[in-house]
């Protein structure tokens, strides 16, 4: 067959076309699986985080939020400019922050794990990291530019997770409105192939 200055051979030209399509179709759809799979993972790592803060009350209520902003400070762990952000405002309102970051975590989590407001949560999320990392994974002065990312592995990471999930969504797949999705048209399908 001769189609606009290209020779194509009937069925198979097509067939080739139709296979390439099919191939980036499955890889998009393996990434957004694995996307979903990272989004689940760290989900259920902020349930854990939060569940404790939230059904205890060490974190929130005995000291436990406060100690650990003190240490951040004793240790010179603290960025200079998050310093009196600390002292003079989060120390002094230490207890309702505390109630916000559990539950925030655990808001965080369920979003992530369920598939829900995946970007806001993802934000949210973003923020807290940075806030963290900024409070408490200083290198210390002098230190060599490595170290500060050295330092800041524990937080930087999910707040590279975080980031990824705002500019990609990843809420398509494995969700709840990708299972909801999913009934709404095999419940379609029902009823179109249903006798009457």
């Amino acid at each position: 067959m001769y189609c606009g200055g290209y020779h194509f051979r009937g069925r198979s030209a097509r067939h080739r076309m139709s296979d390439a399509m099919k191939k980036s179709r499955t890889a998009a759809q393996r990434d957004a699986i694995a996307l979903a799979g990272l989004r689940i993972a760290v989900g259920f790592l902020f349930l854990i985080f939060g569940q404790y803060k939230v059904f205890g009350t060490q974190f929130t209520l005995h000291g436990g939020f406060q100690s650990w902003i003190k240490k951040f400070l004793q240790d010179g762990a603290a960025y200079s400019f998050m310093v009196p952000v600390l002292t003079r405002f989060v120390l002094a309102h230490a207890t309702p922050i505390a109630f916000l970051v559990g539950y925030g975590e655990l808001a965080i989590g369920i979003a992530l794990v369920l598939g829900v407001w995946v970007r806001a949560a993802s934000t949210c999320g973003l923020i807290y990291m940075l806030t963290l990392l900024f409070s408490s994974n200083f290198p210390g002065n002098g230190a060599p530019v490595w170290e500060y990312f050295g330092a800041s592995l524990d937080h930087s990471v999910l707040a590279l997770c975080f980031a990824t999930f705002v500019a990609a969504g990843s809420n398509d797949v494995l969700s709840v409105k990708h299972f909801g999705k999913r009934s709404q048209e095999l419940q379609k399908s029902a009823t179109r192939n249903s006798p009457e």
